[in-house]
């Protein structure tokens, strides 16, 4: 399973299903599932923003904790449209000037896998996988490459 590190509040709002477009600069040829690595460092401004506010961020709740894998996600695909400055049709949090990585059907874990993260797409520790196919085998979600 490959995994994105995202900052928090953001990774907690793909955790909880809210937040359905992650924006990235650039594109990735993987397609299925995706682990959600929340990052140890925190994006404060966006605290205040309104999507995020809207979405109900829940700073005691499990998901927002940092440092850790939170959430399996399924990347279904990658708007580009937003990125060349046209118009598309990504929703509320798609950022312009952005590559859209559409994000489906997410799946919170009953609590964090404490990891390190990394940029870009990383594949964790054979132990931390361990960890998540068993978290995920409750979830009848396949925990190999997809």
């Amino acid at each position: 399973m490959q995994v994105l590190s995202v900052r928090q509040p953001w990774a907690w709002a793909i955790a909880r299903g809210r937040k359905a477009v992650e924006n990235r600069s650039w594109e990735t040829a993987h397609r299925g599932l995706l682990g959600i690595h929340a990052s140890l460092r925190v994006d404060a401004d966006s605290l205040e923003d309104p999507l995020v506010r809207d979405a109900g961020w829940d700073p005691a709740d499990p998901l927002a904790a940092a440092g850790g894998i939170i959430a399996v996600v399924r990347l279904a695909g990658i708007c580009t449209t937003g990125q060349t400055g046209g118009p598309c049709d990504c929703g509320p949090w798609a950022e312009p000037g952005s590559c859209h990585w559409q994000l489906s059907d997410a799946r919170p874990l009953p609590e964090p896998v404490m990891t390190l993260g990394q940029p870009g797409l990383w594949t964790p520790a054979p132990e931390v996988e361990a960890v998540l196919a068993r978290m995920l085998d409750g979830q009848n979600v396949p925990a190999g490459r997809n």
